[in-house]
């Protein structure tokens, strides 16, 4: 790995590091399936800001750039930066231009679309997006175009989505999450927090 750029591929890592921990930490508190909580989101804001500078700097760390760990590192770290619209966005145009050059998977770049189409609370478009049902079921959020979408997910190298949805469910069993009682409220205060963020414009 010589030829990578250990500063950015070690930074990137650290970001990634630094998230997980944050999570496990309120997992192990019982605090993280309580809404956005204020400790995850100061780590996403914060990391956000790490991963900015690397765009201004050289635009989308590359597989050639920070190996594919590196890749992923930097994804997650958009993929969470839920509560700056525009950064969010500009992660999702750089990405786009990494995959068109076989330097990122096209899996990151589709997941990343459906969080974006998510938080503007619009239907997904490769079903990746799961989120509590009003049945209290951790489902898919709405799909756009559900004929075709195995076929979609296919092409970005995406599993089939019965398999990511019983492993994402076995997860959450695991890990104790509860869904929230009032899903309809829930439902508003999401749609509230996106206009509030700049999602969602009236």
């Amino acid at each position: 790995m010589s030829h990578l750029d250990q500063d950015v591929r070690t930074l990137l890592l650290g970001l990634r590091e630094r998230d997980q921990e944050k999570r496990q930490e309120l997992l192990g508190r019982g605090e993280l399936f309580t809404g956005y909580h204020p400790e995850m989101e100061a780590v996403h804001v914060e990391n956000a800001r790490a991963l900015e500078a690397v765009l201004d700097r050289q635009g989308w760390p590359t597989g050639s750039q920070v190996g594919d760990d590196g890749v992923e590192a930097a994804w997650l770290v958009a993929l969470h930066s839920i509560g700056a619209p525009r950064f969010q966005r500009r992660c999702l145009g750089r990405l786009g231009k990494a995959v068109e050059c076989g330097e990122a998977p096209r899996a990151l770049h589709a997941t990343l679309v459906d969080r974006i189409r998510y938080n503007e609370r619009r239907p997904q478009v490769y079903g990746t997006l799961l989120d509590w049902d009003a049945e209290g079921q951790m489902s898919p959020w709405e799909i756009e175009e559900l004929e075709g979408l195995e076929e979609r997910r296919c092409e970005v190298g995406l599993p089939p989505l019965e398999r990511s949805l019983h492993e994402a469910r076995e997860r959450v069993r695991q890990e104790g999450g509860r869904a929230p009682q009032a899903y309809r409220e829930r439902q508003e205060e999401i749609l509230a927090w996106a206009r509030r963020v700049g999602w969602v414009s009236d």
